[in-house]
């Protein structure tokens, strides 16, 4: 017979967060051994709840959700997100310009599904949220990474922006805060990229679903408040700031000039209506979720759980030998530097099977971010202070070993 193969629209698609090293986990769990994830930012597998009331609210509403919503979401939760999104100024948005998704992932691919013809390119970060680079190449697109400078704190690098954009150039996707780095831009910043994307007509993609993760008293601007004219597509969701990520609850929000984008909104309410509906449910959650106490600013406070994770797992992950990190400002995760001096390594997915292999925790290699060079890691700060100490404890373990090897003792 002749193979079945995949399509080719998947070449240049790849999800490593999810990818062949989880499988090998995965195969060593049912061998019996215990794994340390620290691949992925689950919240609920390391004890992280949903707030109670949104519980409460979608389990009275199971008698409700039984049929298919409006394609684009239950009224109170769009109405609730166009409050959100007022509070966080971004003006000119009323509940025809909000879909509701099965979780932001869902969102980003019919976003990509609704403007791309082949040879058109996106510009993505590097490193990025993986499924942002995916999403672009599975609709027929290009993505074009531009560097995210890890000396400047990991902000985008504007120049390298500039030098990016061609006549097929589209859009540009700005991850903030950022997954998997941590980083958190500035309002000046902000703007030069929306002035860049008004020159040259680009539409921007903002994925702000760590908007309310943040460390040290830092606050968040959306980027589709700072302007009234450029065509701005902000993706949110329960998963993050709420602890919800099973819910599959996200949302995108059209504002900027709408009037020279009908044919592509049309394009977008015709992708939302062919899935019919996103989870009814997991709606339910979401204005008790966006309108009830606010339970994440508690977890990043000074004291907070995830505040001490994160100051934790930095001095700890910074503290062994060869290894850097800019400390993140937002999010649940960190981005580690090896000194390739030190760490010689020519396959990053190699080398973090090998960790794997030899000491049981589980991250993601930065390639896997679509980061250019073999040197840097994600690693997820989840886990309670006792079990960091214990992974990176390990980490460390096998960096010792490795530098022996290489010669670097």
């Amino acid at each position: 017979m002749q193979p079945i193969l995949k399509s080719a629209k998947l070449a240049n698609v790849c999800y490593d967060i999810r990818g062949p090293v989880l499988a090998r986990a995965k195969q060593m769990e049912e061998e019996g051994q215990k794994i340390i994830k620290l691949n992925i930012g689950n919240l609920a597998s390391f004890g992280f709840d949903a707030p109670e009331e949104i519980q409460q609210d979608m389990i009275r509403n199971l008698p409700n959700s039984a049929g298919y919503s409006d394609s684009k979401g239950i009224f109170s939760a769009r109405k609730a997100i166009m409050h959100y999104t007022q509070e966080k100024k971004v003006k000119g948005v009323g509940l025809e310009d909000i879909y509701i998704g099965n979780g932001v992932s869902e969102l980003i691919v019919m976003a990509m599904n609704a403007l791309l013809n082949h040879g058109d390119e996106v510009l993505v970060p590097a490193p990025d949220y993986p499924l942002w680079t995916a999403a672009v190449s599975l609709s027929g697109g290009t993505p074009r990474h531009y560097i995210c400078d890890e000396g400047a704190g990991w902000l985008p690098d504007l120049d390298d922006i500039r030098s990016k954009i061609t006549d097929n150039t589209r859009a540009i996707v700005l991850i903030n805060p950022n997954n998997p780095t941590g980083a958190l831009y500035p309002d000046d910043l902000l703007r030069e990229i929306v002035e860049i994307a008004r020159q040259h007509q680009l539409i921007i993609y903002a994925d702000e679903v760590y908007d309310k993760v943040l460390y040290d008293g830092v606050t968040h601007t959306s980027i589709g408040s700072l302007s009234e004219d450029v065509l701005t597509i902000t993706f949110n969701g329960l998963s993050k700031n709420y602890r919800s990520c099973g819910y599959r609850a996200g949302w995108m929000v059209v504002s900027g000039d709408k009037r020279h984008a009908q044919d592509y909104i049309e394009g977008l309410n015709m992708l939302a209506s062919m899935r019919l509906c996103a989870n009814v449910p997991g709606q339910f959650a979401i204005q008790t979720a966006l309108g009830g106490y606010q339970s994440i600013n508690d977890l990043v406070a000074p004291g907070g759980r995830m505040r001490r994770q994160r100051d934790l797992a930095h001095e700890l992950i910074t503290s062994i030998p060869g290894v850097s990190c800019v400390k993140p400002k937002a999010t649940l995760y960190m981005f580690p530097r090896l000194d390739p001096k030190m760490y010689p390594i020519a396959d990053d997915q190699q080398f973090i099977c090998e960790l794997l292999e030899a000491e049981k925790v589980l991250l993601v290699q930065g390639t896997g971010f679509n980061w250019g060079h073999p040197d840097h890691f994600r690693l997820v700060f989840l886990p309670h202070e006792d079990d960091l100490r214990e992974a990176v404890g390990r980490i460390a373990r096998f960096l010792d070993g490795y530098r022996k090897r290489h010669g670097h003792a």
